[in-house]
């Protein structure tokens, strides 16, 4: 199994070195130079067929169509942080994917990328994807519009770069963000906690996953400045998280009526966040919550202990986020090796089955026609990670 990781990471990290980390995405139609160019770019309706289409399709349109590839912040985020790993790796005497001065290198070279990708103009960093997004009919996030959630991710990596290159102006940059999530960011109360909103734009407040990744900045925050306004701020969004987490351990995804499925990977980040804030504040009071969120992450996401199910109620489609993020999830608890046969199943269904012999890994896995299109944020930044955590759990 350890031969059969190492040697399907090599093509992934050779597939995506190769194209110099630049790719498509799956919301990425409205980037088409073809649907710039017409009038029914102005029609909401319009763009979120658009978007769908490509989305859905399993044939890739965007060559045909001049989608450009391109940088996406959340995805070279999540290549800064699987280096940081395979940078650990090397400091443990493995170096298969690189040495430490090599890995540095990149490191450095990846970290200034994503500070240079910031959306400007915002009270601080903060990050946002490189295509404009129609989400439903109610929301139009222009190209570069923050997120919390992409901004989560480049947080996390940048502050684990700092512990590599120790570059104090990294740090002070990256956490300047917890004022981009107190500042620019609506909040809406909930019980004795709040939602933070899922960009700046008012309304979309009521995503889970997306409240509980501001909390986690602010917890980075706190960590590193102390400052006690940020664990505050953060502790209740844990709060009304953990209070819309029902009886059985689950979260439905947000609180509109059309938000109500519950999914794995947005299960992993809830408990990812959570734990997060426990270790960055030493505020353990959650613990509970994660015990019994993980509880049904494991019993209603993984069919025969090995299948990783996108949808808590059924198998298909099976999207690449979630045998990623499940890695990423256990290795953040500090669980890896009680649940190390559970990960290594799912790994070794997912390269058998989503991992192309080029070297890039599939959208989503289908009962029919398969999504079989290399998208690399969505897909290969998140397995590159993933697999560079549990390189670094099992080749330490």
């Amino acid at each position: 199994m350890k031969f059969k990781v190492s040697e399907s990471f090599l093509k992934l990290k050779n597939y995506c070195e190769s194209e110099e980390y630049k790719g498509w995405d799956p919301y990425d139609g409205l980037n088409s130079k073809v649907f710039q160019a017409l009038p029914f770019k102005h029609w909401d309706l319009a763009r979120l067929a658009w978007i769908q289409g490509f989305k859905r399709s399993p044939i890739n349109f965007r060559k045909l169509f001049l989608v450009p590839k391109e940088y996406n912040a959340k995805g070279v985020a999540l290549f800064l942080l699987g280096y940081c790993r395979l940078y650990q790796l090397a400091e443990k005497g493995c170096d298969d994917y690189g040495t430490k001065e090599e890995l540095l290198q990149k490191i450095k070279e990846i970290t200034k990328l994503l500070l240079s990708l910031r959306s400007e103009g915002y009270s601080g960093s903060a990050w946002g994807y490189n295509f404009d997004w129609q989400a439903r009919r109610l929301f139009l996030f222009k190209k570069h519009t923050p997120t919390v959630v992409a901004t989560c991710f480049c947080v996390e990596a940048l502050i684990e770069s700092y512990k590599i290159t120790k570059d104090e102006s990294v740090l002070e940059e990256t956490l300047s963000a917890a004022d981009f999530v107190l500042k620019d960011l609506s909040r809406t109360q909930h019980g004795e906690g709040h939602i933070f909103s899922y960009s700046v734009k008012d309304g979309n407040n009521t995503v889970i996953n997306a409240s509980l990744l501001g909390a986690k900045i602010l917890s980075y925050a706190y960590k590193y400045k102390k400052i006690q306004e940020h664990a505050d701020m953060a502790r209740k969004a844990v709060l009304a998280a953990c209070d819309l987490q029902e009886k059985d351990g689950s979260w439905i995804y947000g609180l509109l009526p059309v938000q109500s499925w519950k999914d794995s990977f947005h299960t992993g980040f809830n408990l990812d966040a959570i734990a997060t804030y426990q270790q960055n504040t030493g505020d353990a009071s959650f613990q509970k919550y994660i015990d019994e969120g993980l509880q049904f992450y494991v019993d209603a996401f993984f069919e025969d202990h090995r299948v990783p199910k996108y949808y808590h109620d059924k198998t298909y489609p099976i999207d690449i986020h979630c045998p990623a993020q499940v890695i990423v999830t256990f290795s953040k608890l500090k669980l890896f090796q009680e649940n190390k046969e559970l990960l290594s199943n799912v790994l070794d269904w997912t390269i058998v089955h989503m991992q192309d012999k080029k070297g890039y890994f599939y959208y989503q896995y289908r009962k029919g026609m398969s999504s079989k299109i290399s998208y690399m944020r969505w897909s290969n930044a998140f397995m590159f990670n993933a697999m560079a955590h549990y390189l670094l759990h099992t080749k330490a």
